[in-house]
């Protein structure tokens, strides 16, 4: 393989790991922001705007974890028949489901760069009370389809040098996460 493409694959599952791992803490951000609205609740008049931006935070934690769990070969797999294969036959049918996601992904990226662009031309507000801004939370969502993207390809690339017989790494990085 060249060594550019190693060179990717390895930049790029450094970067999924790196910002999965920074990522993940986001879930405890949703968690005070839920338990400061359900206090408020009880005690208090309850906040406008807590929920949606729970809701916020959550898809950013999903489309920014995406390439992380991607990369850590961490989404649901139907393994009726999947586990009887031979590491070839996986990898050959891996291969094909890539092509799948990024096919997926590339649409779902176009259409989110126009939902994008639509925000930022017309200042695109939520229609719930509180009437945040819908930009933000779109670029952030663009950003997350864009690193499945690039570690779709990274994965893509390494199947199809596990086919040909060579393995990439990722050149001495700790942690049990890689790829199987």
């Amino acid at each position: 393989m060249p060594q550019f493409l190693i060179a990717y694959v390895r930049g790029i599952n450094r970067l999924s790991r790196w910002i999965g791992l920074a990522v993940m803490y986001s879930i405890f951000l949703m968690m005070g922001i839920l338990l400061y609205s359900s206090v408020s609740k009880a005690f208090f008049i309850p906040p406008i705007w807590s929920m949606e931006l729970a809701q916020f935070v959550m898809v950013a934690y999903f489309l920014l974890g995406g390439a992380y769990s991607l990369r850590a070969n961490a989404h649901v797999r139907m393994d009726l028949l999947y586990g009887t294969w031979t590491r070839r036959q996986r990898t050959l049918v891996d291969t094909v489901t890539v092509l799948c996601l990024i096919a997926y992904l590339v649409l779902l990226l176009w259409g989110g760069i126009s939902s994008t662009s639509y925000a930022l031309e017309y200042g695109e507000r939520s229609y719930s009370a509180w009437r945040p801004y819908m930009a933000p939370i779109k670029i952030i969502m663009c950003i997350g389809i864009l690193l499945t993207l690039l570690q779709a390809v990274a994965i893509l690339i390494t199947d199809i040098a596990s086919l040909r017989g060579v393995e990439i790494d990722d050149a001495g990085e700790q942690g049990g996460d890689a790829p199987s």
